[in-house]
């Protein structure tokens, strides 16, 4: 799998919901991440991908879409 199906696979499990059609769909404003599911979501980066990001280095308006998720996974990757 490469990091954009890790990336939509992680947020599939995290929301149920597919993104693979609405990369820019803003998942905080929409509802569907929260504080809780963005510290998952930071795990599932780490664990499966090897993204370390810090929860206190986290900002949220450059996380808050799927393409923006896939483009800093894979800057670290």
């Amino acid at each position: 799998m490469d990091t954009k199906e890790t990336v939509l696979a992680i947020l599939n499990d995290l929301t149920g919901e597919d993104f693979s059609a609405n990369l820019d769909e803003n998942l905080f404003d929409s509802g569907l991440l929260d504080s809780m599911d963005t510290v998952q979501l930071l795990l599932e980066l780490q664990s499966q991908l090897g993204v370390d990001v810090p929860v206190s280095e986290f900002d949220r308006s450059q996380w808050d879409t799927p393409a923006k998720i896939i483009a800093k996974a894979s800057a670290t990757v």
